[in-house]
């Protein structure tokens, strides 16, 4: 697939003025494999609030939804072939967000909308719960595909999830057809997981932990990912593709100290990886329920 035949994508997310996490990372990601993006912040920040306390400035539900009904009528909606959203800072912003999903796929029935349910860690929420409960109820039936953490998906399916069966069976019962869990559990000592859901497949993409990771990689697999979607790629060439650009670009990252992403420094390794990545394919529990 050429550059000029890939959809633009529409990306609602975080923005921070210093850093790569949130829309910063997803729309270099994507503008890199060649999308075009339109890019709409939820909340602006200096920086990410695990860098210190910094002013936070959230557009007013009626600012937001503003935007979204100039997105619902623009000339140029054709032109949309995928959205992606991240975090978002109220449940009003999830409603506006819903409703324009909806109405992009009254015109596109093939839209794809992943949703990266942006929530919580090993700590336990980091948004409103209304706002938790609205992505859950309103967004996550909408999504073509979920890349929820595994906190986050034991948090939004109401399980306590500490096997990688009880993350994909979570997974079958949260709803969207196809899901990509990071923080998954791994096989080898000293590694960490991607584990993907499909109708067909249980993929596991594991890869060496490099220890105190910045923040954003979540953001930035979830581009990348979506991304790998759109080509004419096997799953295990996507999954496996993804995971080897961010624990590349993680690792590089790490090796030079920084504190976050690196992302103008390694494009390469988001277009095309070098790193290796350990694939397994495990038991899809439609299999297991068949035997």
């Amino acid at each position: 697939m050429g550059e000029s035949d890939k959809g633009a994508v529409i990306v609602i997310s975080s923005h921070v003025v210093r850093g790569t996490v949130g829309n910063r990372a997803a729309v270099f990601a994507l503008e890199t494999l060649g999308h075009p993006v339109w890019a709409l912040p939820t909340v602006i920040l200096p920086w990410h609030p695990g860098h210190g306390k910094s002013t936070r400035v959230v557009l007013s539900p009626e600012d937001f939804d503003a935007m979204i009904f100039d997105l619902i009528h623009a000339p140029w909606r054709g032109e949309i072939k995928a959205v992606l959203t991240g975090y978002l800072g109220s449940a009003a912003q999830v409603r506006s967000v819903a409703r324009l999903v909806e109405s992009l796929r009254g015109d596109n029935p093939d839209l794809l909308y992943m949703c990266d349910p942006v929530c919580g860690d090993e700590k336990g929420l980091y948004i409103a719960e209304e706002t938790a409960v609205a992505i859950r109820d309103s967004l996550i039936p909408l999504a073509s595909i979920a890349t929820p953490n595994r906190f986050e998906l034991a948090w939004l399916a109401g399980a306590p999830l500490e096997t990688n069966g009880q993350i994909m069976e979570a997974a079958l019962a949260l709803g969207p057809s196809r899901m990509l869990v990071t923080s998954a559990m791994p096989l080898m000592a000293g590694s960490t997981g991607n584990l993907y859901l499909s109708g067909r497949n249980a993929l596991l993409a594991e890869h060496r932990l490099v220890p105190n990771p910045p923040n954003g990689t979540g953001d930035l697999l979830a581009a990348i990912f979506l991304s790998r979607l759109m080509e004419d790629l096997t799953e295990e060439r996507r999954l496996m593709t993804a995971t080897a650009s961010v624990f590349e670009i993680v690792a590089r990252t790490a090796k030079r100290g920084a504190d976050e992403l690196t992302l103008e420094q390694d494009a390469s390794s988001i277009s095309t990886p070098m790193a290796m990545v350990h694939m397994r394919r495990l038991m899809h529990p439609a299999q297991t329920r068949k035997t």
